[in-house]
């Protein structure tokens, strides 16, 4: 194919509203596309931020033991299978699926996270008792985020 008909091809089908055109003979393949395609562009949920306050008092460092959480060894926790929002009800006019002292058999939905606008149960992975609910409801969660503090019954 020369130039000549490659300039008549494009002309076609610019002044056409075609697409995209492809011809392909036993020496010549051609694609012509016109316009932009769609580009995806992925982004990250923003992360909310807590204010961080400014001591009003610096101590020497020397003075100033790190603060620990102390967890009683008989304790484990329920930690979160994936990044996403966190629900302890089903809908908002539900119950909780569970409340601090309340006794979880193995499989018992504990709460929902939801992530892509699909929800997920997290379940216990066996009898427990729930000691403390570490996240509030609604709250945004990542993954290995501490969701309740159990005991292993």
């Amino acid at each position: 194919m020369n130039i000549k008909d490659l300039k008549t091809l494009i002309q076609l089908v610019t002044d056409t509203d075609i697409n995209e055109f492809s011809m392909e003979t036993a020496d010549d393949k051609i694609v012509i596309k016109r316009g932009v395609e769609k580009e995806v562009i992925h982004m990250a949920a923003p992360v909310a931020v807590a204010p961080v306050a400014a001591p009003v008092a610096a101590a020497p460092a020397a003075d100033v033991a790190p603060a620990a959480v102390v967890r009683d060894s008989k304790y484990e926790t329920i930690t979160s299978p994936i990044v996403g929002t966190l629900y302890h009800k089903s809908s908002p006019d539900a119950e909780n699926f569970v409340a601090v002292g309340s006794v979880v058999e193995k499989g018992q939905t504990v709460g929902l996270i939801e992530a892509m606008k699909l929800f997920n149960e997290i379940e216990a992975d066996f009898k427990c008792k729930i000691i403390e609910i570490l996240k509030s409801d609604a709250s945004p969660v990542e993954y290995g985020d501490e969701l309740f503090l159990v005991e292993r019954l």
